[in-house]
């Protein structure tokens, strides 16, 4: 590991407060500390602007500060910034100052762990999910410890599941590749018959004492029912350490967002509805809504974005999409079509091939 990656940790560790906190040690994040080394900043740049993860990890008292040398960097270096996922320490700190704008594209669930169970338990469809993949022979446990031979489980679930994507792998705070750091992850494995069909990757808050579920991949043989008793299982476990927070992360466009806390320009909310309409081939944004709803979230956090900047510009909004694309937006959705296009292709065939046999 690197001086820098040991030195983000440790301030994540001791400071981590934003439910992106510990994203920024994931692959490719570039990190930025203050001038005392009491505040990282992990970001990418796109577009002459630079994305923000979340927020400056550091002590409150310290937020300010690291805001105001942060963005005296970024005017040096003739970029621009925008904070993605700024949660209430900064929105508190900037939303209202002149010369930033406020945008919500998304929301994200929230429990308290320790109303989980009464919440899991009083729905008969989710209990019902969980006895299904249980009577099909799913157990699981969380790994502590993988070794290497357990690890490549993990890894070739991880692949048949992006496999099963419709657009490429998105980075950024949706990083599908945790499992090279799980020093402080938790990860909760789903077996049948010892074979790895899915798996849960949480990922510490902990000055909120929370926990992010980065990520549950599931393979082509999972049983209905596997996400949820991996879910089940998952927060029932943080809720008996002692967790007080829990949420499972980003959905982007989701109609829970709440649009009085920015001003979306007229020109973004059009977009986001096209986007929701016909989008759906690539990314199902609302099956992804509804699929997280049905855990009946205590609270919907909006995923908000504050860019230094009067108005909220066409060029942030692209140096955000290009952040998770990890390049141009166009060449990912270009390859998503791409990707399409073949299996219609290899669906015609199997089609046309069924109807010359029968």
């Amino acid at each position: 590991m690197s001086a820098n990656y040991c030195r983000a940790r440790e301030l994540v560790l001791k400071h981590g407060w934003n439910s992106t906190c510990y994203q920024i040690l994931n692959p490719g994040i570039e990190l930025w500390f203050s001038s005392d080394g009491n505040a990282v900043i992990g970001y990418l740049t796109r577009k002459k602007v630079r994305v923000v993860a979340g927020a400056p990890v550091c002590a409150l008292e310290h937020l300010a500060g690291a805001l105001a040398e942060w963005e005296a960097a970024c005017s040096r270096a003739r970029v621009g910034v925008c904070y993605f996922g700024a949660e209430a320490r900064i929105r508190t700190l900037l939303a209202d100052m002149p010369g930033y704008s406020v945008v919500s594209l998304g929301a994200q669930p929230n429990w308290d762990p320790q109303c989980w169970a009464s919440i899991f338990d009083g729905d008969k469809s989710l209990r019902a999910q969980r006895s299904r993949a249980a009577n099909k022979g799913i157990r699981v446990t969380e790994w502590a410890d993988t070794s290497h031979s357990s690890d490549l489980g993990l890894r070739y679930c991880l692949q048949a599941w992006l496999l099963t994507r419709g657009l490429p792998p998105m980075h950024f705070l949706v990083e599908p590749q945790t499992l090279d750091h799980k020093e402080d992850r938790r990860v909760f494995v789903a077996e049948k018959a010892g074979a790895v069909v899915g798996f849960l990757v949480l990922s510490p808050i902990p000055q909120r004492q929370g926990w992010l579920t980065e990520q549950f991949p599931r393979g082509v043989h999972a049983p209905n029912g596997t996400v949820e008793i991996l879910m089940d299982t998952a927060i029932r476990a943080v809720a008996a350490s002692g967790a007080e927070y829990v949420t499972m992360g980003i959905v982007p466009l989701s109609l829970h967002a709440l649009p009085n806390l920015g001003s979306n320009p007229n020109w973004l909310e059009i977009l986001a509805k096209w986007v929701r309409a016909h989008g759906r081939r690539f990314y199902n944004f609302d099956g992804l809504d509804r699929f997280k709803s049905k855990f009946h979230p205590q609270e919907w956090e909006p995923i908000v974005v504050i860019s230094k900047e009067p108005q909220f510009s066409v060029k942030t909004l692209l140096a955000i999409a290009a952040a998770f694309s990890d390049g141009s937006p166009t060449w990912a959705m270009s390859r998503a079509i791409l990707k399409a296009a073949r299996q219609e292709l290899r669906w015609a065939i199997r089609s046309t091939n069924g109807g010359q046999q029968n």
